[in-house]
């Protein structure tokens, strides 16, 4: 019974809820250590439990723990090993904690809040240093979006100064990206008022990436008719298939023509702290911004992105501004003036804690495994006969591979039926992709907990489906 003295108090103490909650976060880890044989679907308990309307009276404490922990199991959970669909996260077990201990002291990241403020700033010059990037600022954010946004909020002022404040006034403007740039651009062009029809988008080369010379042509275009370039977003690991623009062709057209490069690494940007893989990045230094999402190849749970500038006065131009009820009295910036978020989570104390616990060699050393397990899946589907591969191995952890057995005549309702049925049988999860037309299936590799033999099910997997779907539509 609750006393209407004292609400919002549980029934049972808070130690007892407390170790309650911690089995169940140790039963769900101890699961994500293995595969399991299907995804199970909702059985009639939670049916009902997500029909029920507002309660108005309380639940056992210990109820209510473990009906929500029965929803998450029956949930599709990225940090399961064989989740190969997107770019998912993968839940690492310190971040949990992390954020648990975060949301219990509740800090808002929006003005100082002293060491919590401090470790963020540290967070910060930790995640330049992991990746190699001159950061002289930045900030956590809720990931790859509002990451982006940031940056291209700060180009767009430096190329129009005092536009945050006037708008574009009618003055033309552009920004430029590859064709297979992040979806979370053109939100941001948006959201900016720069306008999706003004994201100029340059054709690819070969390997997907974006074409310099092309870009330059643009560009130079663009002035000669009276268009101010606000900036280049160079992808450093595309969503679809892992590529990576020529950053610094593109870093030397935006140099010679002062047009701020923002290189969006959400996805990629963490493999250049691998010195067999810093040259597939070479220029991306010479960046005025770049973006990182800690909740992708840093492992750590959702939401945790980054955005890192070379002048971190370039982000207080975009957003500083005085409030009477936001002091400065210590004549210095509070978080809130170098980002979009007022109410900011302590994300990057999930960031610090990770690496004060398992250090940056244990993360490189997981970012080249998972890249192994690329190469391992290609070089395996290439060597078959019924599976085919792109041209180029992967140049980051994105796979694409399409089934073709004998007989197939349209491949890509096979692959699209294919992806369907990998997802109702469950064993693997997977997503597929449209490539220049053509249905693929794309399993990525960022999950720590990985292994060459779930690379490996993921061919057996979608083999056995494949040959299913084969026989069943040469039968009718």
């Amino acid at each position: 019974m609750s006393d209407p003295d004292r609400p919002l108090r549980l029934d049972a103490s808070r130690d007892e809820v407390l170790a309650h909650a911690a089995r169940l976060a140790a039963e769900a880890w101890a699961s994500f250590d293995r595969f399991r044989p299907e995804e199970p679907p909702l059985d009639e308990r939670v049916l009902r439990l997500l029909e029920a309307g507002l309660p108005d009276g309380p639940t056992p404490a210990h109820e209510a723990l473990d009906d929500a922990a029965h929803i998450l199991d029956e949930s599709i959970a990225q940090a399961r090993p064989r989740y190969f669909a997107f770019i998912g996260s993968s839940g690492l077990e310190i971040g949990a904690l992390a954020d648990f201990l975060a949301h219990t002291y509740d800090i808002n990241l929006a003005v100082d809040a002293r060491a919590a403020t401090q470790v963020e700033d540290q967070a910060v010059r930790w995640v330049a240093e992991f990746i190699g990037f001159p950061a002289t600022g930045g900030a956590f954010t809720s990931g790859g979006t509002i990451s982006n946004v940031s940056a291209l909020a700060a180009a767009r002022e430096r190329a129009l100064p005092g536009s945050r404040h006037e708008g574009l006034a009618g003055r033309r403007v552009a920004v430029y990206c590859s064709e297979e740039v992040h979806y979370s651009v053109m939100r941001a062009v948006e959201l900016l008022g720069i306008g999706s029809d003004n994201l100029h988008t340059i054709p690819l080369d070969g390997l997907r990436r974006m074409r310099p010379e092309v870009l330059a042509e643009a560009i130079d275009g663009d002035v000669a008719a009276g268009v101010v370039p606000v900036a280049v977003v160079a992808t450093a690991g595309t969503t679809l298939t892992g590529a990576i623009d020529p950053i610094d062709a593109v870093a030397d057209v935006c140099e010679a023509r002062g047009v701020w490069l923002h290189v969006d690494g959400a996805y990629g940007l963490p493999a250049a702290s691998l010195a067999s893989r810093r040259a597939d990045f070479a220029g991306f230094q010479r960046a005025d911004s770049c973006s990182v999402d800690a909740h992708k190849w840093l492992y750590l749970p959702k939401a945790c992105g980054v955005v890192l500038a070379k002048d971190a006065d370039a982000l207080a131009g975009a957003f500083a501004h005085e409030q009477g009820y936001l002091p400065h009295q210590q004549h210095e910036l509070h978080a809130v003036d170098i980002t979009l978020e007022y109410s900011r989570p302590f994300r990057a104390l999930k960031l610090w804690l990770a690496f004060r616990a398992h250090g940056a060699a244990q993360f490189r050393a997981a970012i080249a495994r998972n890249l192994a397990e690329a190469e391992l899946l290609y070089r395996h589907a290439q060597l078959t006969e019924d599976f085919e591969v792109m041209e180029a191995p992967p140049r980051l952890s994105i796979v694409p591979i399409r089934h073709v057995p004998p007989g197939i005549t349209d491949p890509n309702a096979h692959n699209q039926a294919l992806a369907k049925a990998i997802q109702a049988d469950g064993r693997v999860y997977l997503a597929s992709a449209l490539i220049d037309g053509e249905v693929w299936l794309r399993p990525c590799f960022v999950n720590f907990r990985t292994s060459e033999e779930d690379v490996l099910a993921l061919l057996d997997v979608a083999r056995e489906l494949g040959e299913r779907i084969a026989r069943e539509g040469s039968v009718a």
